[in-house]
């Protein structure tokens, strides 16, 4: 996933795409999505940043990676809907990101989808293990996290310390060596903000799942 020292997003009109992957079929690098740019919502985001005290940058030059192409080419084949795309802070702070998503959260209110592109189990090693290495780890943490973007019994409060302390979760670092493929959810929620709906739940090399807000 894309980390910057500051959040910062793509400003060009026409971005190219970034391959930002290696070892994988051939086809996987001649894919083609020509969504344009939208240097007028770069601003904004870059805007909403700023007036949440939120550093941040915009990058005309940057093309969109992996994260924002393989799922929109599922989701809008298309490709004629205008995307920018925002990185992640690269200090990984949980906190920021929540943040972040709030900041950004007027969004919504003009109808744009505000899209977390990961995965929640992202341990490479383990992927290619036997799966009875993973299953009890793998499981216990899509049980708490479930229970950390669903639960309506948990107050905002609790639920933002999940977030932020996502680390103490059972099977988290397992789950997780590295959270950039995690994070995302965090600026999702802190947008959404409140219980969301898990809408995905399925087996894609490991347990994973994926929530609306």
């Amino acid at each position: 996933h894309w980390e910057e020292k500051v959040p910062t997003v793509t400003s060009g009109a026409n971005p190219p795409l970034i391959y930002d992957y290696h070892g994988f079929p051939k086809e996987t690098y001649e894919f083609k999505y020509p969504a344009p740019g939208n240097p007028a919502l770069a601003a904004k985001v870059s805007e909403l940043l700023s007036k949440a005290g939120i550093d941040n940058a915009q990058d005309a030059k940057r093309g969109f990676d992996h994260g924002m192409f393989v799922p929109l080419m599922l989701m809008y084949p298309q490709a004629d809907l205008p995307v920018v795309q925002l990185s992640l802070s690269r200090t990984l702070d949980a906190d920021l990101h929540v943040k972040i998503g709030k900041a950004i959260a007027p969004l919504l209110e003009e109808d744009i989808l505000i899209l977390g592109s990961g995965f929640t189990f992202h341990n490479m090693r383990a992927f290619f293990g036997p799966a009875s290495d993973r299953k009890g780890l793998n499981e216990a943490f899509e049980a708490w996290l479930k229970e950390t973007c669903t639960s309506d019994k948990l107050s905002e409060a609790e639920r933002t310390d999940r977030y932020v302390n996502w680390a103490k979760a059972p099977g988290a670092r397992y789950c997780h060596p590295r959270e950039e493929h995690l994070l995302p959810l965090h600026v999702c929620y802190g947008a959404g903000g409140g219980a969301g709906l898990q809408v995905f739940n399925d087996e894609v090399l490991a347990k994973t799942s994926g929530y609306l807000w």
